[in-house]
Order: structure tokens, then sequence, then C-alpha cells
């Protein structure tokens, strides 16, 4: 059995991390996997009301005032049980109030904020404000009127207005046998500053903590709303058709076959084909095009999308709950729970870390107080330690980097499937492409007309078009859809035939006619040697009463943005590659026109795969992009795998990153995302690490300084955090 949670007033991803450890470890537990941005744990196990109470008994005993619930799976919204943008109050109370009592909401482009968020974020700053003025009002004091017992009370009462959730959080972990967390190691490094007469580096130090976590709960919540914007675009109610009239029902009552009527500026509530009716729809929030779509009866819509103009009736093709916008919110969602390597990396550091830093500051305290007889200098180093002992920025703001970049990508219409996919893409050094249905159209049109006789181009065209329609192949269809954009009037055929994949037959007019390929005409004694081959595309020659007239070049023609896409993957120093079933001579005239580095066609999906590990042999790490059921193995089998929305199913379950546009664009945008995410994640690490290490080192030395202590460790924490959120910016990610 596996089943989602919400994990409440949970306040540091280092406990979180911990957490999750401790739950896999439970007897009947078989996996935990933490969400620390979304707050939620999903547990696959045994699972029973015993087991959760144990889990709850564990959690709570790494971070007090934590507590598991199942989720709640609500249609219209999700409710955050720890989403109310609070500082870490670890009251054991899920922010303070009570979650079964109706929240009010505003409503603002679809988005609900609840009043209760308002009230716990005001709770925070109130003494906030106060402590801090408090603190300033101390060292005003201090520096001019110099009354002892005056400004000593001031930065006392600035001390406990700021810190009194960091103190109730470290009795509360004493009680259930919780030392070294981040209150425990805080108090007891403001409470020492205290007794030595530190006393504005005691306050200042609980100031900055509460004001990073303030920037942490800030940056988390911003990035959750990166993902949870996708989940509003689910519609709560629509109009169904019913008994001969439209009544408004819960959108999960929507079933396939169901007739929906969207008006003007509704959003469409589950995948269809439009019945009736012509409008422009915004599929923006859906695959981040900004251009509106025409659509009328006979075209396919997909939910979330909103109807701009005039009235649509539609069929339903899916079940709201597996609508294309359903599927592409639990996507998001999971994905911002998959880990990459380095989050991995970061949560085993962090195990060895704080043990480590304690272990010094108490090795300093006792062999310098010993060495030089100065214990209060080498305690207050020893306290400086233990400001800088908790890794919890570094924990939190590798992963916030990852989640953001996923934020980012959902916002342009391109769903990564986990943290890991962004980190395998920053290292991609080749891109390989499948041609049709990913660099072109996939869908067939005229390009050429060529007339060998007496026949003129658009006589030459009916003919043909009067043959072909006795035949559904896509070619000949492409050539029936040309007739009938030029208004031709087509004669119906007579003694009419298919000839798989050579042609057609047709007597029109008293006139016997073939249109096909170069070996129908051969079939038929019909000479085409001494005709020169088109540059690129499917030919069909038409032959009358046995001599050949002229040829139709039908071509597969070019997405708007694949040539754009190649070159700006090409400066940034990415090799492009295009491996294809197709002839290959439309291969090497369509890698021509884009620039693609290496092209090969005519191969076969096991064929494909060959050719890629050779270009990963050759490059390094490499991504497919396909979209066809033949792509899946070669898709599987890269780096990363990247599937068109339009493509089959078995490609995109393949996948590990899926393009809702459909358009080469969003390949560039998907690898621009992946690099800064990855540099981003780098540059906090380093960042941590070295200052980190500063610290520590002029510590050792004999210098220490709990203002730098404050900034190695909540000032740093709030530049990697705002670092992180930078991943979120979409500007400057598309061509």
């Amino acid at each position: 059995m596996e089943k989602n949670y919400e994990i409440c007033n949970l306040g540091c991803a280092h406990c979180g991390g911990k957490i999750e450890e401790a739950i896999k470890k439970l007897d009947g537990v078989e996996d935990a996997v933490l969400n620390f941005p979304m707050r939620k744990i999903k547990i696959k196990g045994n699972i029973t009301d015993e087991l959760i109470a144990e889990i709850n008994r564990t959690a709570g005993k790494i971070e007090a005032g934590v507590t598991i619930v199942p989720q709640k799976n609500k249609a219209h919204h999700e409710h955050d049980c720890d989403g109310c943008g609070h500082y870490h109050s670890h009251d054991g109370s899920c922010c303070g109030h009570d979650h079964k009592h109706t929240h009010e909401h505003m409503h603002d482009n679809g988005h609900e904020y609840s009043q209760s968020q308002k009230s716990a974020l005001k709770k925070e700053l109130i003494p906030l404000i106060a402590g801090t003025s408090f603190f300033a009002l101390a060292l005003a004091f201090e520096h001019t009127l110099n009354i002892f017992p005056l400004y000593l009370a001031l930065f006392v009462a600035a001390y406990l207005l700021l810190g009194c959730n960091v103190i109730a959080a470290t009795f509360k972990n004493i009680r259930v046998g919780n030392f070294f967390d981040e209150n425990f190691l805080m108090t007891v490094a403001t409470a020492g500053a205290f007794i030595l007469g530190e006393y504005s580096e005691a306050v200042g130090v609980v100031l900055f903590f509460k004001i990073g976590a303030l920037f942490e709960d800030y940056a988390v919540a911003r990035s959750r709303k990166a993902i949870t914007d996708v989940a509003s675009l689910r519609v709560n109610e629509a109009e169904v058709l019913r008994n001969g009239g439209f009544i408004r029902v819960d959108s999960d009552e929507i079933e396939v076959g169901d007739i929906l009527r969207i008006k003007t500026g509704e959003r469409i509530a589950a995948d269809g084909i439009v019945e009736s009716g012509e409008s422009r729809i915004d599929t923006s929030a859906v695959n981040g095009e900004p251009v509106p779509v025409t659509v009328r009866a006979g075209d396919n819509v997909m939910s979330g999308c909103i109807n701009l103009s005039g009235t649509l009736t539609l069929k339903a093709t899916a079940a709201a709950s597996e609508s294309m916008i359903s599927k592409i919110a639990r996507a998001v969602e999971e994905a911002s729970a998959e880990k990459p390597k380095i989050d991995r990396f970061i949560t085993r550091f962090s195990k060895i870390y704080t043990p480590i830093v304690i272990a010094v500051s108490v090795l300093t305290a006792v062999v310098g107080s010993i060495a030089t007889g100065d214990i209060g200098k080498w305690i207050y180093s020893a306290l400086t330690f233990l400001v800088i002992s908790c890794p919890c920025a570094l924990v939190l703001s590798v992963p916030l980097a990852y989640f953001s970049g996923i934020g980012a990508a959902s916002k342009l219409g391109i769903l990564f499937k986990g943290g890991n996919s962004i980190e395998a893409l920053g290292k991609v050094k080749s891109i390989i492409f499948d041609k049709t249905g990913t660099l072109t159209d996939g869908s067939f049109t005229v390009t050429e007309i060529t007339s060998f006789g007496d026949f003129s181009e658009n006589e030459l065209l009916r003919i043909c078009g009067s043959c072909e329609q006795i035949s559904s192949h896509p070619v000949a269809e492409s050539i029936t859809s040309k007739c009938s954009k030029l208004k031709m009037r087509l004669t119906m055929p007579e003694n009419s035939g298919e000839l798989a994949g050579r042609g057609v037959y047709a007597e029109i007019e008293g006139d016997s006619v073939l249109c096909g390929n170069e070996n129908l005409m051969k079939e038929n004694n019909i000479t085409v040697s001494d005709i020169s081959e088109a540059a690129f595309g499917s030919v069909v020659y038409v032959a009358v009463n046995g001599k050949v007239e002229g040829r139709i070049t039908v071509s597969d023609s070019i997405k708007s943005t694949s040539k754009n896409a190649v070159a700006e993957l090409s400066s940034m120093g990415i090799h492009t590659a295009m491996l294809t079933g197709d002839k290959p001579e439309n291969a090497l005239f369509i890698g021509k026109e884009l620039g693609i580095d290496f092209v090969k066609g005519g191969l076969m999906p096991d064929e494909k795969l060959s050719e890629l590990n050779k270009i990963r042999e050759q490059k390094g790490s490499v991504m497919f992009v396909g979209d066809g059921i033949n792509d899946a193995p070669v898709l599987a089998g890269a780096d990363v795998g990247g599937a068109m929305q339009s493509g089959a199913d078995l490609a995109l379950e393949a996948a590990d990153a899926v393009f809702m546009s459909s358009q080469p664009a969003s390949i560039v945008s998907a690898k621009k995302i992946a690099d800064k995410t990855m540099k981003i994640s780098y540059q906090n690490i380093v960042f941590a690490l070295a200052i980190k290490a500063a610290v520590l080192v002029l510590g050792l030395l004999g210098h220490p300084n709990m203002w730098l202590a404050v900034f190695a460790d909540s000032g740093a924490a709030m530049l990697l955090i705002l670092n992180s959120i930078r991943a979120l910016n979409t500007k400057k990610l598309s061509i």
C-alpha cells in the first residue's frame, strides 16, 4: 500500500531528512519519500493505524510538534496543512489554528488564500518588529547613556520576544530526548553569549535566525506556488448535458462521452473533441504558448485551457481526473519529490557535518582553555561554532533550487519527472532528435507541382486529387486537402483501386490514370528514368494513358521553431544529431536545412539505439527527443529522454521530460533551466561551505566573532535561499 500524507509543523529541511530516514527504518515501512517544499510525505508499506501512530511518535522525537496526517484529496483545492506562511512555531497546533474550520477565501486568478494565513504571518511579524525595536533601543542606550540595568533589561526583552519560539522548541525537544537540533544549538549558543556578557551578539543571533526563517518560508512558499498554480487550473464545476438540458455538475462527475458546454471566459474542465461552435482558446497555462489557437468542430482541446470567444460544446474524451491538466498537476507534484544525486550527497554530508562541528566546538573550549587559561575567550569561540553547526540552509537551498527549476519549467509547458531529470539534462553534451513529429509537423502538405507535358499544374493536381479520393493514405489525404483549399471540383473515379505501397489507379473522364511512386510506373512499363528527382519529400507521379505527365511532391513541413532551436543549441556548445526511420535523402535534406551536425536516416528502433550509443561514446551524455511508439526503446536508453506531448503514450511514459507545446524551442528552454539550476545548486554548496570553513578557521586561530558566525549561518542561509529561487525566473529562457 502506498499513501500520501501531509506533514504538519515541519520547519526544518534537515530535520525533515532525519524524519524520512527514521520512518524508512520502521517495521512495516518499505519506503518513505519526503517532499519538504510541499510538506508532504509518501509512505509505502503495510500501513495500519498502529504504524501511523508509531510514525508520528518517531517524527515527534526528531522535531517536537510534527504530526503526519492523511492527505485531503479535494476535487476543488488541496489544503496544505503547513502552508500558512508561518515561522517555525513548533507548537504542535499546525500553524496555530484549527483546519477543520471553514476558511474565508479570496479569489485572485484562480488562486486561493486563507484569512488564517494572514493571521499567522501577523502573529510572527508583531514579535519580530517589537523585538527588533527593543534591540535597537538597547544598542542605543548601551552606547550613549550606558545605564547597565536599563540596556540589559532591553536586551533580555528583545531576546525573549525574538527567541521565544526557539526556546520553547528547545524544551519540547529535550522532553522527547532530541538534542543537537537547530533550536537546541541556538539556545545554548545565545545563552552562553549572555553569560559571557555578549548581549548584542546573543540577541543578534536570534534576530537573524528568525529573519532567515521568514526568508526560508517566503522562498519555499514562492516555489510551492509555482507547483500549486498548475493544480489551480483544474475546474471545480462544468455545464454538462443531462436529460436534454445543460446543468452545472461537479467536475468529478464528468465521464467519457459527456457533452460539455464551455462559455466565453470559462476554463475547459476535461479533454474533449469540439462538437459545435468556433472559438479561440488560450493554451498558455498548459503548454506555454502565448498565441491563442482557433478551434472548431472536430478539433481536440485540452483541459485547463480558457475559451476566449464564442460558446463551444465538446464531447469529453477523458474524465476530469484523467484529463491533461490533472495529469500535469500530478506529474509536477510527483516530480518535486524526486531527489537529484547532488541532493542525496548533501543529505549524507549533513549527517556527519553537525557532529564533527560540535566535537570541534567542545575540543576548542577544553583544549584552548587549558592551553591559554583564557576560558571566556575559548568558550566564546566554541559558541560561535555551535551557531554555524546546523546545515539547515545547505540542506534546503540545494533541493529548493531544483524545486524552483521544476516550477519554472511547468510555467513554460515543460514537465520534468524529477530533480534527477533536471540534473541529468544539465550534464548533457549532445541532443539527438527524431524527425517526424519532433522537428517536423508530422502532417504532409503539397510542396511542389511539376508538369512535364501539356497539362497545367492545377489540372495535374485536379486529376491526381480525383484519383486519390479512394485512398486514406496520409499522402493521398494531403493532395485532396490541397484540392479542397483551392476549391477544385473533383471527378468521381471509375474502375479504381489502391495498390498497397505503390499508389492508385482509376479512370477519370475516360482517361486511364496512374498516381503513385516510381515502382508503380515501372510495373506498368512507364519510363521515369530521365526525370530528375525531387529534392525532398514523397513523390507522386501522375501518368495519363501510359505517359508521365508530371509529379506532385508531398513533404512533411518543418516546425516553426526547429531551425532557431538547433542554432541556439549549437551556440550553447551542444552537439546536435538526427536519427530517423525516414528515407536517408529526406533526413539529409532536413538536417542540412536546419544545420544539424550529424544525420542518419533509414534506421530501425534498435539501430537508433546503436547509433545513440556511438554518439554517447564520442560526445558524452546524450538526450534523445522523439514522439513515436518506436522511439520508446531509445528514449529509455538515453541519459535523458524527451517526448513531445503530441506523441504516443508509450513515448510519454518512457521520457524524463515532456514538452507540452511539442515545439523544439521548448527543448532549448529545458536545457537552459537545467544548466541554470545546476549552476545555482553548485554555487550554494561552494558558498556555504567556504563561509562556514572560514569562520571555523578564524575561531581555531583564536579570532572568534559571533557576528561572523551569524552571517555564516543565518546570513548565508538568506543568500542561498534567495539564490535558489532565481531558478523560478523564466526570463531569457525562451527563443
